[in-house]
């Protein structure tokens, strides 16, 4: 297992999945390491889709091939996970700040001074999700074209996280091939293909994806938002503006949120 925490701690870009009673969900995350388990810390933008995290089942992966070194696997690790909802801030900069702002260069301008902190209050508050008991690791393919996506699935107890790929993203029914050459043998079930891109000041982030029935290898989408895309361009100056205070409403929102509600 250490070696795939290892991936992890080293990687940039990864992902968090679990199976919410509504079905699978998957976000695009910071890796982090909190005293050698693997964690990540969101911003309070994420908080309503983290509350459907009932099971305290997800999962870890790294899948992005551009990230990792040509040695290096792609890799999941799954198990129990300890979620603290961190309004204040306090134990994100104490245990995990540091380790961000190497990574993410927003949070290197929203929070490397005291100054930026006070300023950005709302970026500091975290939602912090901690892999404290592995109960499966795998290693995977890496995701190393636009077509390819993670495929999530699985029930909450138990998600499971493949890297597929399609030739046409765009169809109702969408057949898939898993990167690892095995048949997925979908039983009807539900499953949600993601993938996401960033632009080199990470201002850009954004997740395309499909959601739907999965039976055989043929996802029939009834969810879809964006599509495969290569690495994303900056925005312009304005573009950034409205970007920024998009984010600083949803995350003052989350904590607001989550203190009427007793969190912090």
């Amino acid at each position: 297992m250490q070696e795939l925490v290892t991936v992890w701690r080293r990687s940039t870009v990864g992902e968090l999945s679990w199976v919410a009673a509504t079905g699978p969900v998957g976000i695009p995350v910071v890796p982090l390491d909190w005293d050698g388990q693997p964690c990540v810390a969101l911003p309070f933008a994420h908080a309503d889709a983290l509350d459907s995290l009932r099971s305290g089942v997800a999962t870890f992966s790294v899948s992005d091939g551009s990230t990792l070194r040509e040695e290096t696997p792609a890799m999941t690790l799954t198990g129990r996970v300890d979620i603290t909802r961190d309004t204040d801030g306090d134990r994100f900069v104490e245990n995990l700040l540091e380790q961000e702002v190497v990574k993410h260069p927003p949070t290197r301008l929203r929070a490397d001074s005291l100054m930026a902190r006070r300023e950005n209050w709302w970026w500091i508050g975290r939602v912090i999700v901690r892999l404290t008991d592995v109960t499966d690791e795998r290693e995977l393919p890496k995701r190393d074209r636009p077509t390819d996506a993670v495929l999530v699935r699985g029930t909450e107890d138990a998600p499971r996280v493949d890297v597929v790929t399609a030739s046409d993203w765009d169809r109702s029914e969408i057949t898939l091939w898993a990167r690892d050459g095995h048949t997925l043998a979908g039983g009807t079930e539900r499953a949600f293909a993601f993938a996401h891109a960033h632009s080199p000041d990470f201002e850009r982030w954004e997740r395309w994806c499909r959601g739907g029935r999965l039976r055989e290898d043929t996802l029939t989408a009834s969810v879809a938002e964006g599509g495969p895309t290569g690495p994303l361009e900056p925005f312009g100056v304005l573009a950034r503006l409205r970007n920024h205070r998009s984010v600083q409403r949803a995350c003052a929102a989350g904590i607001r949120a989550a203190e009427r509600n007793g969190g912090g």
